[in-house]
């Protein structure tokens, strides 16, 4: 049974109309998905059919994400976790099917061991906790770039608050869906590992539908064509975000515990 959820926060904006389209009153959730899954024609990597399914069908010793893989099966528990994890898949398809492409084929070449690797850690950094951010391809979506990369966080969130928003340089879509379960119990310390792209012109004059779409085609081709590591992100407080939380004053930027300046460590910059 699934709790009741602010659906109007702004970080769940990028998979409301998902959620919209699901009847959840009529078919369990299990069956609501399913009809979105067939209706958008889902597929994994290898082309089969995507269905969700119980949890209990995953055998024992078998990795998820190889089972994905292997059978277009996606094991689905009776959780918030797990149903924000559906809504990615019917939200960014493209995306998802590439990232257990990439899960799969390290699974396959190193097994499932204590150690995922560099790739693999990406892959499930970015399924499970990401952001993505973006820019507009000029000099103010560069500047905002290099405030959140050097985490200026005033100079991001308080002078350049004017390029979040409609008719601005920055736009955010919340992709982790355990990133997205946190967010029901909302506390200002959570924090994305955020992957940024920048985008020209065109893509800040589509609406919201297209620019999903968008996002989906370029990230999973970006995905495909250059692999993943640990180190494609970067730290982004989402309660940072203008309008994204009550009270932003200088007073609500100014906690160190939660807008950590950047750090050097033996000569080079790490985040602390």
């Amino acid at each position: 049974m699934l709790p009741s959820i602010d659906w109007t926060r702004p970080w769940f904006a990028t998979v409301l109309p998902a959620r919209r389209q699901l009847d959840l009153q009529r078919d369990t959730v299990i069956a609501a998905l399913n009809g979105r899954a067939r209706a958008l024609d889902l597929r994994n990597p290898s082309g089969l059919p995507l269905a969700f399914v119980p949890q209990a069908d995953l055998p024992e010793g078998v990795a998820y994400e190889e089972f994905i893989g292997a059978t277009g099966g996606v094991p689905t528990r009776d959780n918030l976790h797990d149903f924000f994890n559906a809504l990615v898949w019917l939200t960014f398809p493209r995306i998802k099917r590439q990232l257990n492409a990439l899960q799969a084929a390290q699974i396959a070449l190193s097994g499932v061991g204590k150690s995922r690797g560099p790739a693999r850690d990406g892959a499930t950094i970015f399924d499970e906790n990401s952001a993505l951010l973006v820019l507009r391809d000029s000099d103010a979506g560069r500047a905002l770039d290099a405030a959140l990369r050097g985490h200026d966080w005033r100079s991001a969130f308080i002078a350049q608050r004017e390029k979040f928003g409609a008719g601005g340089d920055a736009d955010v879509w919340l992709f982790g869906h355990a990133l997205m379960e946190k967010l029901v119990a909302p506390r200002k310390a959570i924090t994305a590992h955020t992957r940024v792209i920048f985008a020209g012109d065109a893509y800040f004059a589509l609406d919201d539908a297209a620019r999903r779409a968008w996002l989906d085609e370029r990230v999973a081709q970006d995905l495909a064509q250059q692999g993943l590591t640990t180190a494609d992100f970067t730290p982004l407080p989402v309660l940072g975000l203008p309008g994204w939380c009550e009270d932003q004053d200088d007073d609500f930027y100014n906690d160190a515990a939660v807008f950590r300046p950047k750090r050097k460590v033996a000569g080079a910059e790490r985040d602390q």
